[in-house]
């Protein structure tokens, strides 16, 4: 019966079975233990061009490769989970100023960024005050005060050793800029005289102001009987007269008025120029009949005048008729005005009424009250006979003589220069000649042609004429394919928005401004905001040399303006201005001049109590509010009407009451 069992199929198959089993176990064992890890694999393969199928042979892709499947097998130390999770997600790159949920973020960067770039910028003219290099956010030092030998200093105006160097001064080349070098330019802050006080606010400041301010008492007592100026206990008083018209000033425009009645002041005649102006009592009463008066004077024995002109809260600079252009543009002026203004108009060949008739407008007036005009005494007769025969040369027309006046007016276009005799002289400048380049231009013996295309002569009247585009818009030169027509009204529509939203949310109609200075004013349509919004002030506009030319645009709109380079000072006193404004000036600048000399210029100007505003871009921002901390002005940088994350910011400053 054992027998049978053992012998038995079932029993065979049985025992071959685990054979086979052992011998494929024993030979798995061999192999994974070996080092020899090529494996074959078996497929079928269609040949070429045979639809049967035949076996071929490929070599595994870890041939000649080697593990160790032991360890594999007995680490337990990654766990399998993580080699079957899946990869993690890129991380998105945020570029904008908006989030994966849509919401603004705080902090964001624009494409890429070099880190030592960004701490470079950061760190960029810091100057450090204490403390180790690097170490957080470091600030300029402070500026310490000038002596009080410079409160009234004037940079460009007091270079004793470059004016005493001059080859020659008899024809005023003194009063002229002679600005100091880079490296010795102003580095302090200009001292005010001792008690001074807030100025007294217009129109009060017209008739008197704080001696305190500009406590100088030579010119009341030289001209005590003139009725210019007069001591009053703590004050200056000014009665409105001068030399020509003690009488007063109104009464004496009254007299231009009816002997010119198209003169038609704050109508026709919008823009005046007063040289040799006194204290300015000349163009303080025009103020009254809606016209703005340009009051110039140089530094001389009366050098004061203008400062009082200024503290009166009169427009008025520090400028002379000598060897060079003034710094306006031709036909700025509706009215040019003398009154013994002791300019010499007749010298080398009539050279500075040249430069006269280069700044009045086409159809313009001069008027000049001098002794020469009533005087019959023969040398005054003399120099009447030289006047009248230069006049006639430039074509102007005598329009009225009565008493002390003579009035004359320029031509409106070039026909009458055109049909002088041959050889007349002056002679007519070359066509190239630009007559409004004017930054450190000699004067020119030769008559400025006018436009053919009579622009600068046909100008709307006051008020119209403050919001239409004028004609010598055309000519200013720009890098832009735009219309200069919606650039003027886009200009405009932007600071009257800036300008209202100042008026609302600073208050600004709560401030006593009254002398203003646009550092970069562009066509002047932020002095054009302001007189929009009625503020009872006047605007110096300022159109750099590095920028195109705009000035002729602004005083075609019926506003007052000069040229001028902000890497030197500018030609006024100190404690000039209540309130300064710069809109994208310091980013441009920062490529030519120091910044910080630009800033401590700006501190001489402003009168203490004064306020700045900045507008410009972030790159800038942080060096311009580390120097007015510096300076001593209290700052504070705002965002525009963009929001946070626009790419300029608003710097207001206030400069204390010291």
């Amino acid at each position: 019966m054992k027998e049978l069992t053992l012998k038995s199929p079932f029993f065979i198959k049985t025992l071959g079975f685990a054979f086979v089993a052992l011998a494929f176990f024993y030979l798995g064992k061999h192999w994974s233990d070996d080092t020899y890890q090529q494996l074959i694999f078996f497929s079928t393969n269609s040949a070429s061009g045979v639809n049967v199928k035949a076996p071929s042979v490929s070599v595994s892709p870890n041939f000649n490769k080697t593990f160790d499947v032991k360890s594999l097998i007995n680490d337990t130390a990654l766990p399998p989970v993580e080699v079957l999770a899946p990869p993690p997600p890129v991380a998105v790159q945020r570029l904008g100023v908006v989030d994966e949920n849509g919401v603004m973020r705080d902090e964001f960067e624009v494409g890429e960024y070099d880190p030592d770039v960004v701490e470079k910028r950061d760190n960029e003219t810091r100057i450090v005050e204490g403390g180790d290099e690097g170490k957080g956010r470091v600030g300029v030092g402070k500026f310490e005060m000038c002596p009080e030998s410079m409160r009234e200093y004037i940079p460009c105006l007091d270079n004793v050793d470059a004016i005493k160097a001059l080859v020659s001064t008899e024809k005023g080349e003194r009063f002229e800029r002679h600005c100091p070098e880079k490296d010795k330019g102003l580095s302090c802050l200009v001292p005010p005289p001792k008690g001074y006080k807030a100025p007294i606010p217009w129109p009060t400041s017209r008739d008197e102001v704080w001696y305190s301010n500009v406590p100088h008492a030579q010119l009341a007592e030289y001209k005590g009987g003139q009725n210019w100026i007069t001591v009053d206990k703590d004050k200056f008083k000014f009665p409105g007269g001068g030399t020509q018209f003690i009488h007063g000033a109104d009464k004496y425009i009254d007299q231009i008025s009816q002997m010119i009645p198209e003169i038609a002041f704050g109508n026709h005649t919008r823009v005046a120029l007063d040289v040799g102006c006194g204290v300015a009592s000349f163009g303080a009463y025009l103020f009254s009949r809606n016209v703005l008066t340009m009051s110039v004077a140089p530094k001389d024995v009366h050098e004061n005048q203008i400062q009082f002109a200024l503290e009166r809260g009169v427009p008025a600079m520090v400028a002379a008729f000598a060897t060079r252009r003034l710094l306006y543009p031709s036909q700025a002026f509706d009215l040019i005005h003398c009154s013994r203004c002791r300019v010499n108009w007749t010298r080398d060949d009539g050279i500075l009424l040249i430069e006269v008739n280069r700044l009045l407008r086409a159809g313009g007036y001069f008027a000049w009250a001098a002794q020469p005009v009533y005087k019959h005494e023969p040398l005054l007769e003399e120099q009447w006979e030289e006047m009248t025969n230069l006049t006639t040369r430039l074509c102007w027309n005598l329009v009225k003589k009565e008493g002390y006046i003579a009035i004359w007016q320029k031509p409106l276009n070039n026909s009458c220069y055109l049909n002088r005799e041959p050889e007349t002289l002056p002679p007519l400048c070359d066509e190239r000649d630009d007559p409004d380049d004017v930054w450190y231009v000699d004067l020119k013996p030769c008559i400025s042609r006018l436009p053919e295309d009579g622009s600068g002569a046909n100008i709307s009247t006051w008020p119209d004429r403050l919001n239409n585009p004028p004609e010598r818009l055309q000519s200013i030169k720009l890098d832009a394919f735009v219309s200069r027509k919606d650039l003027f009204k886009a200009e405009s529509k932007y600071w009257k928005e800036i300008i209202d939203s100042y008026v609302r949310a600073l208050r600004w109609g709560t401030y006593k401004l009254r002398n203003v200075l646009d550092m970069r004013a562009g066509y002047g349509g932020f002095a054009a905001a302001l007189i929009g919004n009625q503020l009872d002030c006047w605007v110096m506009n300022v159109v750099p040399v590095s920028g195109p030319n705009t000035l002729p645009v602004i005083y075609d709109r019926g506003l007052l303006g000069v040229m001028h380079d902000w890497c030197e000072p500018f030609d006024t006193y100190p404690r000039t201005y209540d309130l300064l404004h710069a809109a994208g000036l310091f980013s441009i600048e920062r490529k030519r001049c120091n910044i910080t000399s630009i800033m401590l210029e700006m501190d001489r100007i402003l009168r203490p109590g004064g306020r700045v505003y900045i507008r410009d871009s972030i790159s800038v921002m942080d060096e311009l509010e580390e120097i007015g901390k510096a300076i001593g002005w209290r700052v504070a940088v705002r965002d525009t009407a963009e929001g946070p994350h626009a790419s300029y910011r608003v710097l207001t400053c206030d400069k204390n009451l010291r």
